[in-house]
């Protein structure tokens, strides 16, 4: 009998082990967020919409570098049409990404936006981006999105150079998921 209790309370020891591990996996993400907002890292950038306008301050000058990345298996061409922008804070300013589907068919694609320093992405304002919203482009498309950003001028002055980048991501499998969900149900389409 000692043997059998012995593994009763060894299969309820890893039943318990496996659920806690299962709680600790679901409650990293939010964790993960909390601890990227207390600390600044990971370049997430909140600052999106409308901005109040200001005086520019010309006595600064920030380098903001522009790069276009595809995750694993997009093929699109995505680049910045300018690689490096000069902005004094406080200044708008506008500039693209050149995106083009090479395929025969046609493709929805989101792009996630990345801050580097990540004590920079607090300050940084886009206030019309093409990360928004989802990009459709039909085969052999090519366009031009816009991104419209400010830089704050409360920005560090030790912070000289800020990276924004983009991660292209083929969501083409979920887009028409949805457009299917919604046609069933009577919706319309994304």
């Amino acid at each position: 009998m000692d043997r059998i209790d012995a593994n009763r309370r060894l299969v309820k020891r890893l039943l318990l082990g496996a659920v806690l591990m299962f709680g600790f996996g679901f409650a990293l993400v939010p964790l993960y967020d909390v601890f990227c907002e207390v600390t600044g890292l990971n370049g997430k950038i909140t600052n999106t919409g409308p901005v109040a306008v200001t005086q520019a301050d010309t006595s600064r000058e920030v380098q903001v570098r522009m790069l276009g990345i595809n995750n694993e298996g997009m093929p699109w061409r995505f680049v910045p049409r300018e690689s490096l922008i000069v902005v004094n804070p406080g200044e708008m300013r506008q500039t693209a990404f050149m995106a083009m589907n090479p395929t025969a068919q046609q493709m929805v694609a989101q792009a996630i936006p990345s801050v580097s320093p990540g004590e920079a992405a607090q300050y940084l304002h886009k206030v019309n981006c093409f990360c928004f919203n989802a990009q459709t482009l039909a085969g052999g498309e090519q366009v031009e999105m816009p991104l419209l950003f400010t830089i704050d001028a409360d920005l560090p002055a030790h912070i000289r150079q800020i990276t924004l980048s983009y991660t292209l991501f083929d969501i083409s499998p979920a887009a028409t998921a949805t457009t299917d969900a919604g046609a069933q149900q009577g919706g319309s389409p994304i």
